[in-house]
């Protein structure tokens, strides 16, 4: 296991005074920060998303996991479902906490790209579109970036579309949603893969196409200017 310079959990600030729990990574030669945007009805306990983020760290990125509801929203929202598909609101928190972490001494100076599941796919674009100064690139993980609406036509930044081959609506709209985009995007099928990711070797097979198209697209300003 590759050593780890500090491992932690946070308290982010949003607008509006609240706070979201947060777990940060970061390896002692991070060449980038990965934020994570969760989907529908889940956190950042996530097995899938914590999979992913360990074989980031090894492959030299740092991770931020965080839940973009309180405590208590989640408990509403496990019982309206009312939260996880308000995109706008999932976006505007996942921008103040891409603002906030440009702010922190040990993480301002890395390239940052998104990690989104789901519905945090969309929320992922979106934000992408906001800043694009900041978000160098983003992955969706058997994502919805068809919730992302007019911003798919406007994302500038580097996308990765990873669907299994057999969640059959969610490729067409992954699909439908690649036709709209005008910039750079891949699209991947992981083979005999459903939604989740469950069968054996899937979730593996997402967690090196992430790596790969990371490390390909998230270069720090000198590295860039090469």
């Amino acid at each position: 296991m590759r050593p780890l310079a500090q491992a932690q959990t946070l308290r982010v600030p949003i607008p509006g005074g609240a706070k979201l729990n947060a777990d940060l990574v970061i390896p002692v030669d991070a060449r980038g920060l990965v934020l994570f945007a969760h989907g529908s009805g889940s956190s950042r306990h996530s097995h899938r998303n914590q999979f992913v983020a360990r074989v980031l760290q090894e492959a030299s990125f740092a991770t931020l996991l965080m839940d973009l509801l309180t405590t208590e929203e989640e408990h509403v929202d496990n019982q309206t479902r009312e939260f996880r598909f308000d995109i706008g609101m999932l976006a505007d928190r996942l921008t103040a906490i891409v603002e906030w972490a440009t702010e922190q001494p040990m993480m301002k100076q890395l390239p940052i790209g998104l990690f989104g599941a789901s519905t945090g796919a969309a929320a992922a674009i979106v934000t992408a579109v906001k800043r694009p100064d900041l978000v160098r690139s983003v992955v969706s993980r058997g994502g919805r970036p068809d919730l992302a609406g007019d911003s798919l036509k406007e994302v500038k930044a580097p996308i990765m579309l990873i669907v299994g081959s057999y969640d059959d609506a969610v490729l067409v709209l992954n699909e439908q949603a690649k036709q709209r985009m005008t910039g750079e995007v891949s699209l991947k099928m992981v083979p005999r893969a459903t939604h989740l990711f469950e069968e054996p070797g899937a979730l593996a097979q997402v967690a090196d196409y992430a790596a790969s198209w990371f490390w390909a697209t998230l270069k720090s300003d000198v590295e860039a200017e090469r």
